[in-house]
Parts: structure tokens; sequence; C-alpha cells
């Protein structure tokens, strides 16, 4: 058997870090009596807070893939642990958003928190060229994935 393409071969070292990132983040669900959409629910949540986002409950359902009445089971679960609160907006009353609480926040960097550090120390070991190829690489996998990997069609813009 031949060396496998460079590309090839970090396509499958991708493969694998993805296989062990979703064993951590399972082993951080089971510990904490979570389902895994739970953390996905949470990531989501963080992720939006982060980008300045507030998020409905429509908003994470439709982006975890749910129905409604899936989403407000997950909200539901999520609310009576503790790791998420729901809010009135103060301009549009009718209109709650679901945010994570700092216990969550906590709870979550207690497990993820040393993986993070040591991500960050191994990309403090780049320069900025890098930097910007690892970005831009993840990037366009990202892109691909949440594409479910289809090339567009020849009639098909992009």
């Amino acid at each position: 058997m031949s060396d496998p393409e460079p590309e090839l071969e970090i396509v499958h070292l991708l493969r694998a870090v993805t296989v062990e990132l979703g064993a951590h983040s399972a082993r951080f669900a089971q510990r904490n009596g979570m389902h895994p959409t739970d953390v996905r629910a949470l990531i989501a949540l963080m992720d939006a807070a982060r980008a300045g986002e507030a998020t409905t409950a429509g908003h994470l359902g439709a982006a975890l893939g749910l129905n409604s009445a899936g989403t407000t089971a997950l909200v539901d679960r999520l609310e009576r642990a503790g790791h998420v609160r729901r809010v009135r907006d103060e301009r549009d009353r009718r209109r709650v958003t679901v945010e994570v609480d700092e216990r969550a926040v906590a709870l979550g960097w207690s497990h993820f928190g040393p993986l993070i550090g040591r991500a960050v120390e191994l990309l403090r070991g780049y320069d900025e060229r890098e930097l910007a190829a690892i970005r831009g690489f993840l990037t366009g996998v990202r892109e691909a994935a949440a594409d479910d990997g289809r090339e567009p069609r020849h009639n098909e813009p992009g």
C-alpha cells in the first residue's frame, strides 16, 4: 500500500479529530446526565451570545434540526437542569429568548477548558500566515459539511 496523498492524510486526520472531539463531548454529556443534543444546544447558544445574537427557541430548534415539540422539550429539560433560562425581550414582551446560565458555562469550562487551553497553546506556535491558512481550511471544511458536502450542480449558481 502506498503512502496516501498529503491532502488525503490531512482529511483522515481531521476525521480522527472529529471522532475524538465527539467522544470528548459525549463524555461530558454522560457525566452530567445530558443528551448529546443538550450539549449541541448549549454550544449553539454560547456561539450566538459570543456573536451578540439573541436566540429564540425557534431559532435554536432550526439550528439543531428539531421540530417545535422537540425544541420545547429540549429547552424545558435544560431549564430544569439550571443550564438555561428563558428571558422576555425588554422591547417586545411576547418575544422570549433562551440564554445559557453562568453555571452551565462554568461546568463546560471545567470539562472543555483544558482541551481549549491546549489548542490555544498549539495555535500560538504558528505565525499569522499559517493561522490564516488553518482558519481558511477549517472554514472551508465547515461550509462543505454544512452543505452536506455537495458540489454545486452546473445549473445552480455558485
